[in-house]
């Protein structure tokens, strides 16, 4: 049964200042009970912590994250340098699946370049597998730029054969997609959904009152930035019924929950508004389990 969970990575701020158990047990009394690691330290302390989540709270870890590989003196873990302890982490932490968030920057720099990403993610990919572990790909829009007519994500399936894929729903969107179409064609490799909503707001009064007295800078920052908010599921401009369902037809094991930016508002107060959405639509024992 496909799970719906919660990105941690929302949560990074309040786990640098509480620590993984205390964040770990508001998200429980929010509701959830299955998460995905992206952002959080994958120190000894905080490793250690999620596995104490896992008995105590019953926690379930849906995915971890990994890079292929990071600039020369970075201290991120990576694939290409660590390879044997993502291993270890995803084994501690009872879960088969390793997501990559984005490709390095360098990938976009030519074809070559990112040509060389594809073979590189492949072949973790392989290794992977052979540890009983799936490796997926996180897109932004980016990926729907082309390259010699064709999209990064579409090369990326062509050149990546062993790679799977996390397919988030307001990236799609934003990239000029169907959400519910992708989800569709990504059948047989799809393991991971975002959802996470796409926001459309209305201009600033400042905005609006200079544009009036003939100064459109403020105006014109907002349309060209500010115009589209990631949002709470179901507060935005997405019908998620028939993505989920179709996410779910997709072969997805576990969709969660994100949400780049509140704009203010409270993330506990923010994912309890999504979880009430979702369960409005039925979806209620896809969370409790």
């Amino acid at each position: 049964m496909a799970r719906i969970g919660i990105q941690l990575m929302m949560l990074k701020e309040h786990i640098a200042d509480e620590g993984v158990l205390p964040v770990l047990q508001r998200v429980r009394q929010t509701g959830f009970q299955v998460v995905e690691v992206s952002q959080i330290p994958m120190t000894e302390q905080n490793v250690a912590a999620m596995e104490e989540a896992r008995e105590s709270l019953g926690i379930e870890v849906a995915a971890i994250s990994a890079k292929t590989s990071a600039p020369a003196g970075s201290e991120d873990l990576t694939l290409q340098d660590h390879f044997d302890l993502h291993v270890e982490h995803a084994r501690r932490l009872g879960t088969t699946m390793i997501r990559i968030g984005m490709m390095p920057l360098g990938a976009m720099a030519s074809q070559e370049d990112f040509d060389a990403f594809a073979h590189e993610a492949d072949e973790y990919a392989r290794r992977l597998a052979e540890e009983g572990i799936s490796l997926s790909y996180h897109n932004h829009h980016v990926e729907f730029a082309k390259l010699a007519g064709v999209t990064l994500l579409d090369q990326l399936r062509q050149k990546a054969p062993h790679l799977r894929y996390e397919i988030d729903c307001h990236w799609v969107q934003r990239g000029g997609r169907d959400p519910e179409r992708t989800l569709a064609d990504f059948t047989g490799v799809l393991d991971l959904v975002h959802l996470k909503d796409f926001r459309i707001v209305l201009p600033p009064a400042a905005a609006l009152a200079g544009a009036a007295a003939g100064d459109r800078t403020a105006f014109g920052d907002f349309w060209a930035r500010d115009i589209v908010q990631f949002a709470e599921v179901g507060q935005g401009t997405l019908d998620w019924k028939p993505v989920i369902d179709q996410g779910i037809a997709s072969g997805a094991r576990h969709l969660l929950i994100e949400q780049d930016q509140t704009y203010g508002r409270d993330i506990f107060d923010a994912l309890a508004m999504s979880r009430e959405h979702l369960v409005s639509l039925g979806y209620e024992s896809l969370i409790t389990g």
